[in-house]
């Protein structure tokens, strides 16, 4: 593969792994931060083909207003808004607008956060945590029959009911950093690790890419982190999407979600039980629920496949979206993270190219300067 092509990724960087030419990679690297860095304006191609210019540094093309409730953010390809308030964290439901088809998301949210988790039943000692909401119960409709148990809470997106997001303004893209230290903890545990999301909006694309990490201050044999990728759908007999795409099960018509049933009945993912696929891809094909006209996919994709532990897929009321990533053995002081891609795309082939572009990256490094893809 090229040097050039190593280092390439839209509005930032693409940083891989040291080899023999490690130091050319760096001087290149440096040089194409620079040049982002220092031009006046560049021209880029976006996903669907078309020119357009990205702005300066003095004057982007993309706009941030900021309000007491939100973040408000629009480029030439997307809007979006981040919650500052209520129900936080991620991509404010149905704000999030393709500005090429006019379609926005039908959920609650895009790379929504909940709980720090790991395998195991919490029924030893429900009692003593059930005035707060880190008791989860299964063998039901929700939860399904595999044990599971909260480490550390609250819930952010129901329960942190306020974050302080930092927005940081680049040349040719905007991102957003948050954090939230969690409060409460399970019996034998400490509250205070800390979740960090950072959301990358490049000029010149149709979808945004995201980070979540955890730095624990816990000891786990499976810690993890339970989100939802790309988000819920919300539907009446399936009006507003046609079929799901999952990479590691094929494609799924509507269908399919017109009654509920258990997260593990089917169309799940669990590592161990199921090989690592080669992509790990989550969409749907939206469509109007006035006209029935079809419009573009809606995609999450993670970048390294290998850190899912367990993906949901099933109907609740909605199309419930649950991902879990982690699942390994922690430490305190340590941590870990995943990388993602939510956005529009017109075709499954589309997606396959964008994951295959950038495979195997946990990370995201973001300054005014530049913003950069990490393993």
């Amino acid at each position: 593969m090229p040097i050039l092509e190593q280092l390439r990724g839209l509005s930032g960087t693409v940083t891989r792994p040291a080899g023999k030419s490690h130091n050319l990679r760096v001087l290149l690297r440096t040089v194409l931060l620079l040049t982002v860095g220092l031009a006046s304006a560049s021209v880029y191609k976006d996903t669907c083909g078309g020119d357009f210019e990205t702005g300066s540094p003095s004057k982007p093309a993309y706009s941030v207003r900021e309000d007491d409730e939100a973040i408000h953010i629009e480029t030439p390809l997307l809007q979006a808004a981040i919650r500052k308030r209520g129900y936080v964290s991620g991509v404010a439901g149905q704000s999030f607008v393709d500005k090429k088809t006019g379609f926005r998301d039908p959920g609650f949210g895009l790379d929504i956060v909940d709980w720090i988790m790991e395998p195991g039943s919490d029924e030893a000692y429900r009692d003593q945590i059930a005035h707060t909401d880190l008791v989860y119960e299964f063998n039901n409709l929700v939860h399904g029959r595999r044990p599971k148990r909260s480490i550390e809470g609250p819930q952010i997106c129901t329960r942190a009911r306020e974050l302080r997001p930092e927005v940081i303004r680049g040349p040719d893209f905007v991102a957003v950093r948050q954090q939230f230290v969690y409060q409460i903890a399970a019996p034998g545990r400490k509250a205070g690790s800390t979740w960090t999301q950072i959301l990358v909006f490049p000029t010149n694309t149709r979808y945004f890419f995201s980070m979540d990490r955890i730095d624990s201050v816990n000891a786990s044999e499976g810690m993890f982190l339970r989100i939802d990728m790309p988000g819920h759908i919300r539907h009446k007999n399936g009006d507003t999407f046609s079929e799901i795409y999952l990479s590691y099960r094929g494609f799924i018509p509507a269908s399919e979600f017109l009654k509920d049933f258990p997260p593990d009945e089917k169309f799940d993912y669990l590592r161990g039980r199921d090989p690592i696929p080669e992509r790990f891809i989550r969409a749907c094909r939206l469509r109007n629920p006035e006209t029935g006209a079809l419009g573009p996919w809606l995609a999450g994709i993670v970048l390294d496949p290998s850190v899912v532990y367990e993906a949901w897929c099933h109907q609740r009321g909605y199309v419930c979206m649950i991902l879990e990533f982690g699942g390994r053995p922690i430490k305190p002081g340590e941590s870990f993270q995943a990388a993602f891609i939510v956005g529009y795309f017109d075709s499954v082939e589309e997606m396959h190219e964008v994951a295959d572009r950038y495979r195997g990256f946990t990370g995201i490094e973001v300054t005014s300067e530049g913003w950069r893809l990490v393993p």
